[in-house]
């Protein structure tokens, strides 16, 4: 079938395209290759995905509605994975209005323009980061999210709500995924697991927040893109025992549905290091700071939903992956 995945150049986007491509679906891949981080490593991840002849790139934004909805016009596209979005929590405290373009307007036109062609099924990328304030572990896509600390997580609860009243609207089944740390080879340079390892191959200082007393839900990009190839075929439908009275966040009378992706098992932050110095063979020069606006002391993901309605059940341990890691940013960094 053809697949639309917007955000194709980052990094869930280019596994998930990679994934598609093998199982011989037609993938449609939309990315403004934005300078939030290196471009270059965006432009060798689309030069990958190009290798393939079933696929084709467009450089356009989803800022662009005509630009958008012409892209549908000219592909019968059946399934669209929105995964482009400005990301960063803290980067959303310096320049809030990138989050708006993006992940509001960008996102209304993903909407409309699925309304606009029939699209079968809308899964997208929400985040982890919702939960904000919330201090009930672990996370519930049943639990209420009305309390954000940053504008990115305030974005992403937006992008649920959007979701819910197109779905309520115009019956367009929509899935919405909480992501939870994903790691892995080609990932973003702008994550902690990926400048830790850069300092520390450069023998430089790590800055730890909150004293190092932090932990986070770090899951493997492999386990994260078999999640989502099992929900192409598990539309969300409507919940016939969904209670007005006693609204459940995660679901709907609407074909609409909330869930976390995660790995259901937070890692400490100074174990985290201390696996990372293991695999890489150098001790880390730390400098504790305090919590900084915006950020979370835990995540935890609640994943039972997930493993009930497709199986989902992530089995890559950090060690194993934080090597793949690893290997590829020696690889990829430190080749001669």
């Amino acid at each position: 079938m053809k697949i639309l995945v917007t955000g194709a150049a980052g990094f869930i986007g280019f596994h998930l395209s990679k994934r598609l491509l093998a199982e011989s679906h037609q993938v449609i891949g939309l990315d403004n290759l934005n300078e939030y981080y290196d471009v270059c490593l965006k432009e060798e991840r689309i030069k990958i995905l190009e290798k393939h002849p079933n696929f084709t790139f467009y450089k356009t934004d989803l800022g662009n509605l005509e630009s958008l909805k012409q892209l549908f016009a000219d592909h019968s596209i059946r399934i669209v994975f929105n995964l482009a979005a400005q990301a960063g929590v803290r980067y959303s405290l310096k320049n809030p209005h990138a989050y708006v373009l993006s992940n509001l307007l960008g996102f209304l036109n993903v909407l409309e323009a699925c309304r606009d062609y029939s699209v079968e099924h809308l899964i997208y990328a929400s985040s982890s980061s919702v939960y904000g304030s919330n201090t009930k572990i672990p996370f519930s896509p049943k639990d209420s999210v009305d309390h954000p600390v940053s504008m990115y997580a305030a974005t992403k609860k937006s992008n649920e709500l959007m979701a819910h009243t197109y779905s309520h609207l115009y019956n367009i089944p929509t899935t919405g995924l909480r992501f939870f740390t994903v790691y892995g080879p080609w990932g973003r340079p702008d994550m902690a697991y990926y400048s830790f390892t850069k300092n520390i191959f450069e023998e430089k200082t790590i800055k730890v927040f909150n004293q190092g007393d932090m932990s986070r839900d770090f899951t493997f990009i492999d386990d994260i893109v078999e999640g989502m190839i099992r929900l192409i075929d598990h539309p969300p439908k409507s919940n016939n025992y969904w209670d007005r009275n006693n609204p459940d966040p995660s679901s709907s009378y609407a074909p609409y549905q909330i869930y976390n992706i995660g790995n259901n098992n937070p890692v400490n932050l100074m174990k985290f290091i201390q696996i990372l110095e293991k695999l890489i063979g150098k001790k880390a020069k730390v400098e504790f700071s305090p919590m900084e606006p915006g950020d979370v002391k835990v995540t935890y993901a609640d994943i039972s939903s997930l493993q009930k309605d497709i199986g989902f059940s992530p089995s890559t341990p950090l060690e194993i992956g934080l090597g793949q890691f690893i290997e590829w940013y020696k690889e990829y960094h430190l080749k001669e």
